[in-house]
């Protein structure tokens, strides 16, 4: 990496500016980076916040962590920070999905502003209600076979946490 590289990365990190790429460029995370089974033909089809793709939720394959939120919720404004540390162990993949928004802008505009680097999916009519319930925040601990090994109801309070979710159900050692 150059020198010129380091400093601006430093400028950005030090005037509270998000240093990823998407959140700099003002884009978000592409849901083609999610692991899934092409078998599985049917079930709830989600956009996702790129606009250029969607996805069958059940036909994702972790081990995934998947976070159900809305930038209205503050309960899930207040877990994005123990989602974005998780981010920086690369050890597990992260996808968000994006309910009771008004339209995708305002779900764009929020994982932008947030720093959010991972994929987001976006429900557009509340169908994923049969799944998750109807209350955010809602995470799943997805393995590769596509079974969710636990479901955390309610906010996330910690990093540690969210890791030691992830270890003892996902079987990752962070």
């Amino acid at each position: 990496m150059s020198r010129t590289s380091l400093v601006i990365i430093a400028v950005l990190l030090l005037c509270g500016l998000p240093a990823s790429a998407h959140a700099a460029t003002g884009s978000v995370v592409s849901c083609k980076t999610i692991s899934f089974d092409k078998k599985v033909v049917r079930g709830i089809s989600l956009p996702c916040l790129d606009n250029q793709s969607s996805l069958i939720y059940q036909s994702i394959r972790g081990p995934v962590v998947v976070n159900v939120f809305g930038s209205w919720c503050e309960p899930c404004n207040q877990e994005i920070p123990h989602f974005l540390e998780l981010q920086t162990t690369h050890k597990v993949s992260i996808i968000g999905i994006d309910v009771e928004e008004p339209n995708m802008k305002v779900g764009r505009n929020f994982v932008v502003k947030k720093g959010i680097t991972w994929p987001v999916l976006f429900d557009t009519t509340s169908v994923t209600r049969g799944i998750f319930g109807l209350g955010v925040p809602v995470t799943w601990f997805i393995d590769s076979k596509g079974r969710v090994t636990f479901k955390h109801i309610g906010l996330i309070t910690s990093t540690a946490q969210l890791k030691s979710e992830v270890r003892k159900y996902l079987k990752i050692t962070l």
